[in-house]
């Protein structure tokens, strides 16, 4: 991981771009997402984690359905969504950061908390603005009609998801004065078309890539509040703790010594 966000590349990560559907008053973002996969599938071997299948497939299309909605979005916007299932009891987190360009997440299936139906939290921050948070109950096993009921709900407009092809996905989302019977009645197979019966207009190319932003620095940020009130209880008879990310899932190892090091640098700073 890298110290610092990294801005956006103008040759690096996923090509992602948005267009103006004309005369529908729609807006459309797609890409193809299998660049941003190996980056998440080198992520999970480089930290010796793995997801089952069905799992694996949960969060990809988290992943796609969040870059998609954050290439839609402003550019000094950060978005983070966490959507718990029910049966089986899974837990999804995805993040994403327009102005890095950088998404990430992880999925938990232990500790996950029970509820009377799946939830999808959203959370939003634009610029130096508060925090807006959504909650939206949801039916089903699917990221993409999760996030349609949030647009509804939350956004109070249409956000539809469709597959262009494998790994190659599509958002159109209203606009004021969007023709909502048309953006209704799309199904996968009109998608594939579009361009032939709808006057597309470009209006913007960003990049996408796998990036947390988390490094052993970071980590220990997190851990100095505990470690303030004793080692003892943060290390116990321990001389290393092995810690997680809490948004990527990234291991790193933190011995004793560097950890007190950390300390006595932050009482320095004072």
């Amino acid at each position: 991981m890298e110290d610092e966000a990294a801005p956006q590349s103008d040759t690096t990560g996923l090509e992602l771009r948005t267009y103006f559907v004309r005369k529908r008053n729609a807006l459309l973002a797609r890409a193809a997402f299998d660049e941003l996969y190996v980056d998440y599938y080198l992520h999970l071997a480089e930290n010796g984690m793995q997801y089952a299948g069905s799992h694996d497939r949960l969060f990809k299309e988290a992943l796609a359905a969040l870059t998609l909605h954050c290439a839609s979005r402003p550019r000094n916007e950060t978005v983070a969504w966490t959507l718990n299932f029910q049966e089986p009891l899974v837990n999804l987190f995805v993040g994403g950061d327009n102005s890095s360009g950088g998404v990430a997440g992880q999925l938990f299936t232990q500790h996950v908390k029970e509820n009377r139906s799946n939830l999808l939290f959203a959370d939003v921050i634009r610029g130096q603005e508060p925090l807006r948070r959504s909650v939206v109950e949801f039916e089903g096993r699917s990221v993409f009609r999760a996030v349609e009921k949030y647009y509804l709900q939350s956004e109070q407009r249409a956000g539809r998801y469709f597959e262009f092809s494998e790994e190659d996905f599509v958002l159109i989302s209203s606009q004021p004065d969007c023709d909502s019977k048309w953006l209704e009645s799309l199904t996968d197979a009109d998608i594939r078309v579009l361009d032939r019966k709808e006057e597309l207009s470009l209006l913007e190319t960003r990049r996408y890539r796998w990036h947390c932003g988390c490094n052993q620095g970071r980590i220990m940020e997190l851990l100095a509040p505990v470690m303030k009130d004793g080692e003892q209880g943060l290390f116990g008879g321990e001389e290393l703790l092995r810690i997680s990310c809490p948004r990527c899932g990234a291991r790193y190892k933190v011995t004793r010594e560097a950890m007190e090091a950390h300390m006595a640098g932050k009482t320095k700073s004072f």
